[in-house]
């Protein structure tokens, strides 16, 4: 569908009278890839919806096609696409699911919009808040030396200048070779932050090179900017008047790049949250996509 500046791909599968869900999916700038959230929930019971967000998958223009734009591309802009896509698909109301940069979009959109949403279940938790930033970006590397010291080095940062700004700098930079190289080395560190995941693979996370384009741009963009969610939209401080909302905090123990703390954090004031720790796994992975499942029942057994 068509909003402003942009054009947004969505897609429903499941029972057209079913219970809506909506699925955010990670990044920023990632996709909801080859669909394998349609397989989550009981086509027979709900209506599962997932959209491409701004600039990235098959939203189009992709990020990179439209620098012009970039700066138009902010989660408020998200959060009104969302809605776009609600009203056009007719839903007064769905259960609001998302994954790692998802469960950040995903709570924001809940803050901004409680009545449309019947629940929320979220997985890899994160609210893109400066520690969590600085945490992924800088803090991480007392654990990888090696990685960090060569992250550091392409970063070329400016004096007073953090290392994700640099890196924002870098991609969205009219030099488009120096573009790719930053890419390539935002690439190779999240590789790095990712691999004591138990179900990490070794080898780059975006192996097609307009895909890991597309994420490190935005994914810079939004971080460079505290996911656009400053000036009192930081979420910790504000997810009390979710109360009333269930919720589901779905984070794995051994998940490095993103510490369960976030979780822990929102789950201690939002009195209608509930978290499950899953011991055995890293930022997602199957188990947690089964929770998931099994949240999203649960929220709607209780509505």
């Amino acid at each position: 569908m068509t909003v402003p500046d942009a054009q947004i791909y969505w897609e429903a599968t499941g029972e057209p009278s079913g219970i809506p869900v909506l699925y955010l999916h990670g990044g920023p700038g990632g996709s909801l890839g080859q669909g394998g959230y349609r397989r989550w929930h009981d086509p027979s019971r709900f209506l599962t919806v997932g959209m491409d967000q701004r600039g990235c998958g098959k939203s189009v223009p992709t990020a990179q096609d439209d620098l012009g734009h970039l700066s138009a591309n902010t989660t408020q802009a998200l959060i009104e696409d969302i809605e776009a896509v609600r009203v056009h698909l007719g839903i007064e109301q769905w259960i609001v699911t998302g994954v790692s940069w998802g469960s950040t979009l995903a709570l924001a959109y809940a803050l901004e919009h409680p009545a449309r949403v019947l629940g929320i279940a979220l997985v890899a938790v994160t609210t893109s808040s400066r520690a969590e930033i600085q945490w992924i970006t800088e803090d991480v590397g007392r654990i990888f030396p090696e990685a960090w010291t060569v992250f550091v080095s392409a970063a070329a940062a400016e004096p007073g200048e953090r290392l994700v700004e640099a890196y924002a700098r870098h991609l969205a930079g009219l030099d488009r070779d120096d573009a790719r190289r930053a890419a390539l080395a935002w690439d190779q560190w999240e590789s790095t932050h990712i691999s004591l995941d138990p179900n990490w693979h070794p080898g780059p996370l975006f192996g097609d090179e307009r895909e890991r384009m597309t994420f490190a741009l935005l994914v810079t963009h939004y971080w460079a900017n505290d996911g656009f969610l400053t000036n009192g939209r930081q979420i910790i401080p504000r997810i009390h008047q979710l109360n009333g909302i269930q919720g589901h905090l779905i984070h794995g123990r051994r998940d490095i790049s993103g510490p369960v703390a976030t979780a822990w954090a929102l789950h201690q004031q939002w009195e209608s949250s509930r978290l499950i720790i899953v011991e055995h796994e890293g930022h997602g992975g199957a188990s947690s996509m089964v929770a998931l499942t099994k949240a999203v029942q649960e929220i709607a057994a209780n509505l």
